[in-house]
């Protein structure tokens, strides 16, 4: 009978004329609360000790060989250092007197979402925003899970456009995970494996990419992509310039071990395990999909811009662009009265709900700190299905669409969804 389940659930159960499948999480969770039915029925499932961090020292840990500043809690209310906004001062600077595209009384942000094969809209808006020639150069990138993905070539300008379009439409669900079979369960710590996706970032970001960041971040850009630190059960905001500005030998390692984390799901990719140090000895961190977390991010909570504009000496000009890899509004549907289907549509909603709460946490730092706030997520007339996690037809599809959208002009939402004045 579990067999039987197992298999049927590897098929996407919809009621024809639905909605499009919103993203991986959201599909393969249905697969993986079945398993974890199944494992506490048989008890098949063994645990495995590891050398986490102790409670004690987990705010003084720091990922082995590397300073302390490639990463920050996101979810802290601590003062901001006030070095690392001299150092961002003093950069921009510097940059602006040879560089025009360093704007010292401006700055644009950019922030896109988790909602895995979704991110093929994110990366059309990119595209058709470039082609229709106002797309600015971005200060601030941050990413969550597959907007993690995107990041980086977002970071980098349109010279990587085309590239971020093989990497959603050349791609199906074999080029990014393997599933695991039920005996295979026993030894694993997820349910599928994601190492065809570790290929691919194996293929996309070289050292010749970290030292392309390396340039720009000594400008005084940054590129932020967000973790969950399951342990410590907080966000983590990792500098990727100053990883790759580090100078280790294992700078590109750890780089793609922090995409990775970030698009890990919980239960369906394996964590990754950084090694880190704290009291003298070496602990290994989980870190995880850094959408468990937040759907959205711009900076750390304690974060605020009024800091920059006394930092600068100036008022500065701050946008904020958000790409919703994913819908805002509700998705109605006949959900089949199985236990996969009345669980993945509610983690979908859970979800949905995250990333509005987020998307009125970041309109309410905007509104605090006079930044102009602009968000936009997957229209209602795109109406492709998803015929599986990473369906190739439904990717190009919301690719085109994007594009189309960032081609004509973005229609930028300027509150959060229902919001009113």
């Amino acid at each position: 009978m579990a067999m039987r389940f197992f298999k049927q659930s590897m098929v996407l159960h919809r009621t024809p004329g639905t909605m499009p499948t919103p993203g991986l999480r959201e599909n393969l969770l249905k697969i993986l609360l079945l398993a974890l039915c199944t494992s506490q029925l048989t008890g098949c499932i063994a645990a495995y000790p590891r050398d986490g961090v102790p409670a004690q020292y987990v705010s003084k840990a720091e990922v082995s060989g590397y300073p302390g500043d490639i990463r920050v809690w996101g979810d802290s209310y601590a003062s901001f250092p006030a070095d690392r906004l001299v150092r961002l001062r003093d950069q921009r600077k510097i940059a602006a007197k040879t560089d025009a595209s360093i704007k010292l009384r401006e700055l644009n942000a950019l922030t896109l979402s988790g909602g895995g094969s979704s991110g093929a809209f994110g990366a059309g808006i990119l595209a058709g925003w470039t082609k229709a020639g106002t797309r600015p150069q971005f200060d601030i990138v941050t990413g969550i899970s597959t907007g993690a993905l995107i990041a980086p070539f977002a970071f980098l300008g349109p010279a990587y456009d085309d590239e971020l379009k093989q990497s959603f439409t050349k791609i199906s669900d074999s080029d990014i995970y393997i599933k695991h079979s039920l005996l295979g369960l026993v030894s694993s710590s997820s349910f599928t494996s994601n190492a065809p996706l570790a290929r691919m970032l194996d293929q996309h970001i070289t050292y010749t990419m970290l030292d392309q960041i390396v340039r720009e971040s000594a400008k005084g850009r940054r590129l932020f992509i967000g973790t969950t630190n399951l342990d410590a059960d907080r966000a983590v905001i990792w500098d990727m310039g100053a990883i790759a500005a580090s100078g280790r030998p294992d700078r590109l390692k750890l780089f793609k071990q922090v995409m990775l984390a970030s698009t890990a799901i919980p239960g369906i990719f394996p964590p990754v395990q950084l090694e880190v140090t704290a009291a003298g000895r070496t602990y290994h961190e989980m870190h995880v999909d850094g959408g468990t977390s937040n759907e959205v991010f711009l900076m750390p909570a304690g974060l605020r811009l009024s800091e920059l504009d006394r930092t600068f000496h100036t008022q500065m000009k701050a946008r904020l662009y958000i790409i919703r890899n994913g819908r805002t509004m509700p998705e109605p549907s006949i959900v089949k009265a199985t236990l996969p289907d009345i669980a993945g549509k509610a983690v979908s909603s859970l979800i949905k709900t995250q990333a509005i709460g987020d998307l009125y946490r970041l309109y309410a730092t905007a509104k605090r700190d006079g930044i102009d706030y602009n968000v936009i997520d997957i229209p209602a007339d795109f109406t492709v299905e998803a015929k599986s996690p990473f369906d190739n037809k439904y990717m190009r599809a919301l690719y085109e669409k994007g594009y189309e959208i960032g081609h004509a002009g973005v229609p930028w939402k300027k509150t959060p969804p229902g919001f009113s004045n």
